[in-house]
């Protein structure tokens, strides 16, 4: 990112699924557009209101936008974060035109009222992402990645975290919180 541009957040739900197009350098731009309605409280109803709409027409490129074709659909509520662009043409009627658009650089579903499975997807000498200690990855044949064999949903159960997992359950003589430098001789509560 340059140093000035204008970085914002917007959650909102999809008007329609993402279409894909290919300019003419041969990138890939996947459009969308979010929509986001303010929710406000009116007092002398005591209750909330739809207020004014926002329509974001929204842009991802090249492999964030095959990952927003194959992920998003219409009326999915997502986040999104990316910088404003502002682009100029001339109309067919000869008219001057301004247009604002959301260059997305990161987008996912919101899990506020749904949930999400993420599958990873390698790239060849790309960063590896997540327990470096797991098993090595499996392609599911989806388009996905998973750390195990594609089971069915009912058998599906989740792996137990390692031994050395910061993140994992506490074991029963400790605190979730961990010991923070108990000393020795502290007496256990």
């Amino acid at each position: 990112m340059a140093i000035g541009e204008t970085v914002i957040t917007i959650v909102g739900n999809l008007t329609a699924d993402p279409e894909l197009r290919t300019t003419g350098q041969g990138a890939q731009v996947a459009s969308f557009t979010i929509a986001n309605t303010a929710r406000v409280f009116n007092k002398q109803t005591n209750q909330y209101e739809d207020g004014a709409a926002l329509f974001m027409r929204c842009s991802a490129w090249n492999d964030l936008a095959q990952h927003c074709i194959q992920s998003l659909a219409k009326g999915m509520r997502v986040i999104a974060q990316g910088r404003l662009k502002q682009h100029s043409y001339q109309a067919q009627d000869g008219t001057n035109r301004t247009v604002v658009e959301l260059q997305v650089d990161e987008i996912g579903p919101s899990l506020r009222y749904a949930t999400a499975q993420v599958a990873r997807i390698s790239h060849q000498g790309g960063p590896v992402y997540g327990n470096p200690a797991a098993p090595p990855t499996v392609n599911t044949g989806a388009g996905g990645w998973s750390q195990r064999p594609q089971q069915s949903a009912q058998t599906q159960q989740p792996a137990p975290p390692p031994a050395d997992d910061p993140w994992g359950a506490p074991a029963a003589d400790q605190s979730s919180f961990g010991d923070f430098g108990k000393a020795a001789d502290e007496p256990e509560f």
